[in-house]
């Protein structure tokens, strides 16, 4: 099903409130016949209406709670997986607009294993390794990563690791490793300043075994992928 079906589905319960609210703006800001990009027509507005109403009515009053616990409240996680895939089209605008709501649609988070003790702005320089075994089928990961946000909440981790060290960089490749493997260990949360319901954890891999098919993108061409992750 095409995302922006997913987003008015994620949003419908919010439309019917915000229609009215909407529709002034709309009539208010002359909108021309031909919308340029800073202009929003009268759906995009019921959309962002309704995305900033579940962010300020649902997410809001627990934000405090939330970063004194330093926990995700799973009531708001659960409230968002029960809306569902579902509904018609919309236009890319809308899923733009609607980008959050589409990515608590999941019930599963993923979290991006990157960063090490010795390899922050210089990501290349990391040390995880993963070693191919004898028969090809998979390959053993060993190493640490730092400062991994939602690792506590990750039900998926993309762990980027080097299969030939001899090559430096280049032989840097991205593995997808479940939650559930033997080996990888979750840290103690950092006692952040802030941001503090959003997990950040040290995560250990220790002779995590990977299927050789359980590799994201391309041996040895980790550039495209972390570029386009991070952005």
């Amino acid at each position: 099903m095409q995302a922006s079906a997913v987003a008015r589905r994620v949003l419908r319960p919010f439309l019917r409130k915000t229609s009215a609210n909407a529709t002034a703006r709309a009539m208010s800001s002359k909108v021309p016949t031909h919308l340029p990009l800073s202009f929003l027509s009268e759906e995009e507005l019921m959309f962002q209406d309704a995305a900033t109403k579940f962010a300020q009515d649902v997410c809001l009053p627990k934000v405090s709670k939330m970063d004194a616990d330093g926990e995700m409240d799973k009531e708001i996680t659960q409230g968002m997986f029960d809306n569902g895939y579902g509904g018609s089209g919309a236009s890319f605008m809308n899923v733009c607009l609607t980008i959050e709501a589409l990515s608590r649609v999941d019930p599963v988070i993923g979290s991006f294993c990157l960063s090490e003790a010795g390899s922050g702005s210089d990501a290349f320089a990391l040390k995880t390794r993963a070693d191919l075994s004898a028969d090809g089928s998979y390959y053993t990961l060993n190493g640490q990563k730092m400062w991994i946000s939602n690792s506590e909440y990750a039900g998926v981790f993309l762990v980027f690791a080097n299969i030939d060290m001899a090559k430096g960089y280049k032989g840097i490749t991205c593995f997808i490793v479940d939650r559930d493997t033997e080996g990888l260990e979750i840290g103690k949360p950092e006692d952040k300043l802030g941001i503090r319901a959003s997990s950040t954890c040290p995560v250990y891999l220790t002779n995590v075994k990977v299927p050789a098919d359980k590799i994201l993108g391309e041996v040895r061409r980790p550039l495209p992928l972390h570029v386009s992750s991070r952005a």
